[in-house]
């Protein structure tokens, strides 16, 4: 079982889930509007072998959620940060979807820091065009995991929305878990997610704005590549391919949220992936 701590940096309240019984350093790395408990059937098992942390990103979950500054660079001080009160030199880090192109930027800017990254279905790997922000708007009213955001008139209401989503598509008692702990009741009675408006646009900003890959990186690279998920075309792994040199693609069932809707096989892939570059 994990324990929820906090770590209270200058700026920032970093919340995040630990399990401490092995001792290879592990950080797990959720996706927008997500929240730490997502990895919760990965942690497990693994758990023997691996001190697993998983946090709250800024403007999720229980961590703080300033008006701004919303930056990747931001967001890998905090998790160095994190490691650096840990004592970790370096780490085996798991991204999801937008946070999988914080890993790439991470491991760009600072590899020593990283033993070996798993990009699971991750998105936004280019700069985009600066007209494309126009579209924003409309981004956010089709992207399906964002309708989660409510407002909603009650629990049962939002609930009811929830279970509509991908990744809560079997309702399993982790889906429940994970999606409760997302959501809250507003001061004016309406329920919402826990993650802000202001970290949605802030995160979306810079996900536009910021190249994921420019550089060759080395690090031993797993590209987990749901049969439903967002990377399904050659093109879309290209950059992944010119870029890591250290390259494995695994296709895998299961959408966007493999871990947590095909749990079996993606902790099975990813385990013998670490024991692989270990």
């Amino acid at each position: 079982m994990s324990i929820r701590k906090t770590l209270s940096l200058p700026n920032i309240e970093l919340s995040y889930l630990e399990w401490n019984q092995g001792k290879q350093p592990l950080l797990l790395l959720h996706g927008l509007a997500d929240n730490a408990l997502v990895w919760s059937s990965f942690a497990d098992y693994l758990a023997a072998d691996y001190h697993i942390i998983a946090p709250d990103m800024r403007g999720h979950g229980e961590s703080s959620k300033p008006e701004n500054d919303y930056t990747f660079t931001s967001a890998i001080a905090d998790l160095e940060a994190l490691m650096d009160n840990l004592g970790w030199e370096n780490a085996h880090v798991v991204g999801h979807s937008w946070s999988g192109k914080l890993a790439c930027i991470w491991a760009t800017k600072s590899p020593q820091r990283l033993k070996s990254m798993v990009l699971v279905d991750p998105i936004f790997i280019w700069k985009m065009p600066d007209f494309f922000k126009l579209t924003f708007p409309i981004l956010y009213s089709v992207l399906p995991f964002l309708k989660g955001m409510g407002p909603f008139a009650d629990y049962e209401e939002a609930e009811k929305q929830a279970r509509q989503l991908n990744q809560y598509q079997d309702w399993t008692p982790l889906q429940k878990q994970v999606f409760q702990a997302s959501i809250e009741q507003k001061p004016d009675g309406n329920w919402g997610s826990k993650f802000t408006i202001a970290a949605r646009d802030g995160i979306f900003d810079e996900v536009m704005r910021v190249p994921g890959l420019t550089l060759p990186v080395n690090i031993p690279t797993l590209f987990v590549q749901p049969e439903k998920g967002v990377n399904r075309q050659n093109w879309q792994l290209k950059p992944y391919k010119t870029y890591l040199k250290n390259l494995q693609i695994s296709k895998l069932p299961g959408n966007h949220w493999c871990f947590m809707t095909q749990p079996e096989s993606f902790n099975q892939t990813v385990a013998a992936f670490f024991e692989s570059v270990s």
